[in-house]
């Protein structure tokens, strides 16, 4: 067993590299604007049906992007899992590696709230990026690391009956309407955290819920670290999962929303989470199917310094100045509109691209 473990760890997990940098490509892209031009350039086509799967699902319901962070913070999880077990490995102990966690998640906690702090009407306290939500996750799931399955599952259980609970029978005047934007107790909290509510009806205490996806990634992690079967057991899992979220919603329970993360939606989306991670790595690390992965693994490397790239310096400058320069010499051309647009999202993300291959070349890898 433990040469079996020792084997895989040095050969990593290339299914879950390339997922990772798939989810990175995905999320510089929707950073450059690429999904609302293709979006409107297709407005009253049927492919435009396809675009739509490229944004958030207004209130209930569910969309191939609502998935983005599920998959983030899962495969935050199955990563952790395996660096504990290499840590445990070289001999750390579970004090230095609470230290070592601590700091990651205060690090995913600064960049997470930095995010949202500057806006152009002054400074901002916002606690809804996905980085300051898996600060939380992490250390949750690190705490219960060494639990056994049977009780981290039923730890998952208490976690979505809590959420349950907190929205359904606290009552707060005002805030007492479980599923209605706006008027729920996760915008309670955040009145309470923030002062504010957020407009798009994201929450802070999605925390809570999506802290599942995280711990069930880092059981997968102990699955993969494992000499028994694995594919079996997550498409098992994947199917409970799946039809117990989708259940919830069709029988009028409790419905998918995303945006506040409900029981139904957290089982829904960790579904899908473990039939993608089963796929990929059945393609990929067992098939052998490696050929074209860099492309996507030279982001994911880096995949918290791209995102607080695209996240600050591209939306706050980058973005703007590359955009001016392309729709500049497409205008020489002249270039419709639309296209032009579509053009400068590409250069963007070709450049953002380019300067994560840079990192690669000269073995940077940015940590936290």
């Amino acid at each position: 067993m433990q040469e079996h473990t020792s084997s895989f760890i040095r050969q990593r997990l290339a299914s879950l590299d390339f997922m990772r940098g798939f989810i990175m490509v995905l999320l510089a892209l929707e950073s450059t604007g690429l999904y609302e031009h293709l979006s409107q350039a297709s407005e009253g086509s049927g492919i435009n049906l396809f675009f739509q799967q490229f944004f958030h699902h207004p209130w209930n319901g569910l969309h191939f992007w609502d998935l983005i962070q599920p998959g983030f913070m899962f495969m935050a999880g199955t990563a952790m899992a395996l660096s504990l077990h290499k840590q445990q490995e070289q001999g750390v102990t579970w004090n230095e590696s609470f230290k070592k966690i601590l700091k990651r998640c205060g690090w995913l906690f600064f960049w997470g709230v930095l995010d949202y702090a500057v806006r152009p009407t002054g400074l901002s306290f916002e606690l809804w990026d996905v980085l300051t939500q898996l600060s939380f996750t992490t250390l949750v799931a690190f705490l219960i690391f060494r639990w056994s399955a049977k009780a981290q599952i039923i730890f998952c259980i208490g976690l979505l009956l809590l959420t349950e609970v907190l929205y359904r029978f606290t009552h707060v005047p005002g805030f007492d309407q479980p599923f209605t934007d706006q008027h729920n107790f996760g915008n309670y909290i955040d009145l309470i955290l923030m002062n504010k509510i957020n407009k798009g009806g994201w929450v802070a205490i999605n925390c809570i819920p999506t802290a599942v996806h995280t711990i069930a990634g880092a059981l997968v992690g102990k699955l993969f670290l494992s000499s028994s079967e694995k594919i079996r057991p997550m498409l098992i899992w994947a199917g409970l999962s799946l039809l117990v979220g989708f259940g919830l919603d069709w029988l009028h329970i409790t419905p998918i929303i995303k945006r506040i993360a409900t029981s139904s939606f957290t089982l829904a989306s960790l579904g899908w989470c473990l039939l993608g991670l089963a796929f990929c790595y059945w393609w990929i690390d067992i098939k052998g199917h490696k050929k074209y992965l860099k492309f996507f693994t030279i982001v994911g490397m880096n995949s918290i310094f791209i995102y607080l790239f695209f996240e600050i310096v591209g939306d706050r400058w980058f973005n703007r100045y590359v955009s001016a320069v392309t729709n500049g010499v497409m205008s020489w051309i002249h270039t419709p509109e639309l296209l032009s647009h579509i053009i400068s999202s590409l250069c963007i993300f070709a450049l953002e691209w380019g300067l994560c291959y840079f990192l690669y070349k000269k073995k940077i890898f940015f940590r936290v």
